[in-house]
């Protein structure tokens, strides 16, 4: 069946859309289940030898050495880096006149904090009562570090994924250092004695969770709004906008 080259390009793209939203389905429901189940063994079962052993493995490894890396790593998902880096992206999506992911930015970063501390009150875990350092303020379930990182730091996956083509060896290198990064983040909290290992791995799971089905939303209801701000004279009219 031969289709004209407009029905084959809406045809491609029902595909890749369905593609789109398999991964999705997929990723939102192994994230979501994974913490219900964190959840459930944490405090239904009071199960918390996962949490014993991380903490006897990162005490294996401390010095001071390590702790100093430790402390700068952990930054880096602290709200004193978030919120300013939050910040900054959306202004260079704002001058680089990319609207769409200005908006997906400060969306995600403003929902996902009022998410975190919502469930932090609801499930009112303590903090592990032998810090490594100084003790931390607030609850520990699930991992604000964690659950923000995962937010802000995935999200800089996904721009990357969609945007970066013209280079796949500088694409696959970012992907991995941020990967990387958000992996040391999660492990800095344990080893500073601040979250245990279950808040951390619950804090990815409702991380990813949150981030692709609201990155998924905003994709779906922003067009029309961002049409209008794109044809508008401070915009630069609808050449601004990248494809």
């Amino acid at each position: 069946m031969n289709l004209s080259p407009r029905k084959k390009k809406v045809a491609d793209k029902v595909v890749i859309l369905s593609k789109e939203l398999i991964i999705l389905i997929f990723v939102f429901t192994i994230s979501l289940l994974g913490f219900l189940f964190i959840a459930y063994r944490v405090f239904y079962l009071d199960k918390t030898g996962a949490d014993e052993k991380a903490f006897a493995f990162a005490h294996s490894l401390v010095s001071d050495r390590t702790t100093d890396i430790m402390e700068v790593i952990t930054f880096f998902g602290s709200h004193y880096f978030m919120i300013p880096a939050n910040v900054l992206l959306c202004i260079f999506f704002l001058v680089k006149k990319i609207g769409r992911y200005s908006i997906k930015v400060s969306a995600i970063a403003l929902s996902s904090v009022l998410i975190m501390f919502g469930l932090k009150l609801l499930f009112n875990r303590h903090r592990p009562l032998i810090p490594l350092l100084a003790p931390a303020k607030g609850l520990s379930f699930p991992s604000g570090h964690a659950f923000m990182s995962v937010c802000f730091y995935g999200l800089l996956m996904i721009i990357i994924w969609k945007e970066e083509k013209s280079h796949p060896v500088l694409k696959w290198f970012l992907l991995i250092l941020v990967i990387a990064l958000l992996l040391c983040i999660g492990f800095s909290r344990i080893y500073l004695r601040v979250h245990y290992f279950t808040d951390v791995l619950a804090g990815y799971c409702i991380g990813s969770t949150w981030l692709f089905l609201s990155s998924y939303l905003i994709d779906r209801i922003q067009p029309a709004g961002l049409k209008k701000i794109n044809n508008s004279p401070s915009m630069g009219g609808g050449k601004g906008e990248a494809a």
